[in-house]
């Protein structure tokens, strides 16, 4: 990847982070004052679009969870393509070390949250909740720390988290699906097709593949899969190698293009209609029921024996290396901000139950979990690591 496009994806997603708190914060007051009964009002919108018989009416926090997450996943599965083909993750010595972290990363939060929840069948449908990593809330911590924190160590958060992304989609593709229309799925098949056609036979224009995207989008959201697994799908099929007249390809084009508003407008649209949670009647009890315990150990217990453990393990055996200029202390640090879950856990969590009591459970261990998370880590990576004069590496960012 170009040095010039990291640093310019680590500053966006530092600034995003910033205001993603601002709108959980705004949510929260809104939740617990006399706006309460607006708040709820809003999101209880209802939003119908409709196209001769075709009709899509839906509150508009499902427009929310449902469509505006579909573009943030469709950029997610653009990241992820350009990485695996070209990027951090498009070599074994470049990929190892993050993809070993990130599996340990979801494989011990999950594991946590169902010993606290083993017994009840209803609960354990939250295991992948804790799984998560908010790359945005990461990032943005770690651009508190300045130059205590070494660019190594950002890039290796980077592949870490588009790792952890993949494994996100995997988890609600295969687990989080409710009874399928088979011709539904059938119809959004047949898009996909197009899509690959178009592709083969080297359409640069990005029009076509938005166009049959969105019907491809309509026919998943009817079929039962969850619809933002169509914004991944689509994304896979933009053109990344050919280039246009301007040096760019269609798929970095597109990427350059949505980051802006994923980042500043869709994420924060997202955790403004998610987090709000009622803090009335909350005891310490509360916390210790098992949804929120579960989900609140997951993410800052769970990661950081899954992502360091996993990590350290790797390395010893020689499956993997350890990025120069970073120490294990460092990477410890950074299994804590790994447990910042926040608007991946929440969008699971709204996949997971239905039922207010359980959403409440989510938030309040979400909140719990990445505050705790987002606080550990920066207080270990303040405090264990020194101001360090800039290598060559990232001066050359600097001047970018």
């Amino acid at each position: 990847m170009p040095i010039a496009t990291i640093r310019e994806f680590l500053r966006l997603e530092a600034a995003a982070g910033i205001v993603l708190v601002l709108s959980a914060v705004l949510a929260l007051v809104m939740a617990n004052t006399f706006l309460a009964p607006f708040y709820r009002v809003f999101l209880d919108v209802p939003v119908v679009v409709q196209v001769g018989a075709l009709v899509l009416a839906k509150p508009l926090l499902l427009w929310v969870n449902d469509g505006l997450m579909a573009i943030f996943f469709f950029l997610v599965g653009l990241e992820i393509k350009r990485e695996v083909l070209q990027g951090e993750l498009s070599s074994w010595s470049q990929a190892s070390l993050p993809g070993f972290a990130a599996i340990g990363g979801m494989a011990a939060p999950a594991l946590i949250f169902v010993l606290i929840n083993l017994g009840d069948p209803q609960t354990l449908r939250g295991w992948a909740i804790p799984a998560a990593t908010d790359i945005a809330f990461a990032l943005g911590v770690l651009a508190l720390l300045g130059s205590r924190v070494p660019a190594a160590l950002k890039i290796f958060l980077l592949a870490l988290a588009i790792m952890d992304d993949l494994g996100a989609i995997v988890i609600i593709a295969v687990f989080y699906t409710a009874d399928m229309s088979l011709t539904s799925l059938g119809l959004a098949a047949v898009g996909i097709v197009i899509l690959a056609c178009f592709n083969i036979f080297g359409v640069m224009r990005l029009g076509p593949y938005l166009l049959v995207g969105l019907a491809v989008w309509v026919c998943v959201l009817k079929s039962g899969v969850h619809a933002t697994l169509a914004g991944v799908a689509v994304a896979f099929f933009i053109p990344l190698r050919a280039k246009t007249e301007d040096g760019e390809s269609p798929l970095e084009h597109l990427e350059h293009a949505l980051h802006p508003w994923v980042a500043f407008a869709i994420l924060p649209f997202f955790a403004f209609a998610n987090a709000g949670v009622s803090l009335e009647g909350l005891t310490f009890a509360s916390l210790l029921a098992p949804v929120p315990l579960g989900i609140a150990a997951g993410l800052f217990i769970g990661k950081q024996i899954g992502v360091f453990g996993l990590s350290y393990g790797a390395v010893r055996l020689g499956l993997a290396k350890l990025p120069q200029g970073i120490s294990w202390l460092q990477i410890y640090g950074l299994s804590f901000l790994t447990g910042i879950g926040f608007t991946m856990s929440l969008f699971i969590g709204t996949l997971a139950y239905d039922d207010l009591e359980h959403a409440t459970g989510v938030r309040l261990g979400v909140l719990l979990g990445s505050l705790l998370s987002a606080v550990g880590g920066y207080l270990l990576l303040r405090f264990s690591s020194a101001p360090t004069e800039r290598t060559s590496f990232e001066a050359e960012m600097q001047q970018t």
